[in-house]
């Protein structure tokens, strides 16, 4: 009797150890440092859930997690959604975070976009509204009304910085918290304030921004370059400013301006018409707009890159001073170009 009390306990024991390593112990069946796999809707049901956690070989087996489904209340509990496991997490980690619904926080970092393309197919790539619909969203002013702007001005709202949401937050909310994150950025270090100082709105300040931030990338040109337009605008001169006639053709590889693109007739055409384009050409940088409202005054009117194809430019009050910088530019971007050939 002995020996089979003995026996019973030993089987106890190494079921029980069994159901603990089958619980507890690492479940996940990659090398990587997490892993992501997407609920859909029409797949919030047991077997559905399993076998993309199979075929995408998240996990290494399902025994654990079907345990754990019988012992709590995770399948009906299941929500659409994109989750993270990390490697080495268990049935019952895993478990626990779909009977919780805790989706996995996914970061949309926005640096310098162009168009509103650029955009629908950056949110489509990670959230669960695809580009086509964001597309379609994007380019109409009737759903753009409820943030209050247009296929235009969209861009405005929109400041460089990274941010969190979940797989399947829905498209205006998103947009909704890049409007807010706008709003907040403007009202703070005294913005609003020192772009009135500077006669212009925010949105002038915005469109502008985004035409410098095209120019250079350096900032210490950045801030002669926004006093050069500030001063053209101030004199009600054309900008001409070059990234403009990009944006106007729509081609981004254009490294010289033609004569002949210069009668685009697109209202981005800043060498045909006076004052700032209709809207913005990127979303710029938060330290350029800072440059923007921090330009320092000079008289400067004119620039052009420098011959040395160093990124910096000469700075001019006078166009003869600017012309004989932009023909010795001209000289040595045509010798380059034929050695090019």
């Amino acid at each position: 009797m002995k020996r089979i009390i003995g026996w019973l306990l030993l089987l106890i024991i190494v079921i029980g150890a069994t159901i603990a390593w089958l619980l507890f112990g690492s479940a996940t069946a990659f090398e990587e440092k997490s892993r992501y796999f997407i609920i859909r809707e029409g797949q919030t049901n047991k077997e559905a859930v399993l076998t993309i956690l199979q075929d995408e070989k998240i996990v290494s087996g399902t025994t654990g997690l079907q345990l754990m489904g019988s012992l709590t209340t995770i399948w009906p509990k299941l929500k659409v959604g994109k989750y993270e496991v990390k490697k080495g997490q268990s049935a019952f980690d895993i478990a626990r975070m779909l009977r919780n619904g805790k989706q996995a926080e996914l970061r949309l970092v926005i640096n310098k976009i162009r168009t509103n393309a650029d955009l629908a197919k950056l949110i489509g790539k990670q959230f669960s509204t695809d580009s086509a619909a964001t597309m379609l969203f994007l380019s109409s002013n009737d759903s753009l009304q409820q943030l209050q702007t247009d296929t235009t001005l969209l861009f405005t709202q929109i400041i460089p910085d990274t941010y969190i949401f979940y797989w399947n937050t829905p498209l205006i909310k998103i947009l909704r918290k890049l409007k807010e994150n706008s709003t907040s950025f403007w009202q703070k270090n005294n913005r609003l304030a020192k772009a009135q100082a500077k006669g212009l709105s925010v949105t002038a300040a915005y469109i502008l921004a985004s035409i410098v931030e095209e120019e250079t990338n350096f900032d210490s040109d950045k801030y002669k370059i926004a006093s050069v337009y500030l001063n053209r605008l101030k004199k009600e001169m054309p900008l001409q400013a070059c990234p403009t006639i990009k944006y106007a053709m729509q081609d981004f590889t254009i490294t010289r301006i033609y004569e002949k693109y210069l009668l685009n007739p697109s209202p981005y055409n800043t060498y045909r018409r006076k004052g700032l384009p209709p809207g913005p050409i990127c979303t710029p940088s938060t330290k350029t707009i800072d440059i923007i409202l921090e330009a320092p005054v000079t008289d400067y009117l004119f620039f052009v890159a420098k011959s040395d194809f160093s990124g910096y430019h000469h700075f001019s009050a006078s166009y003869e001073e600017h012309d004989k910088y932009a023909k010795e530019y001209q000289r040595q971007l045509d010798i380059y170009m034929a050695n090019k050939k």
